[in-house]
């Protein structure tokens, strides 16, 4: 397993994400779905999937990152 992902895995980074996708993905799923929260569109389920990965993924990616530039200058 690569390094990369070994770090994406570890706890702190799960739960770290975990808490961004949940705050960030919810204010864009109200941005992007307002018709649907506030009115009587239906909810498109894979875009709202979806709308809270892509923080989940930049928020992985910024832990692993910050990580290994830690670990690189010890």
């Amino acid at each position: 397993m690569s390094e990369f992902v070994r770090m994406a895995m570890e706890r702190s980074v799960v739960v770290r994400s975990l808490k961004v996708s949940a705050l960030v993905g919810t204010i864009l799923v109200i941005i992007n779905q307002f018709d649907a929260v506030f009115g009587e569109d239906s909810f498109n389920w894979i875009k709202i999937v979806l709308t809270c990965m892509v923080p989940y993924c930049v928020a992985t990616y910024a832990a692993v990152r910050a990580l290994q530039e830690q670990n690189a200058r010890r």
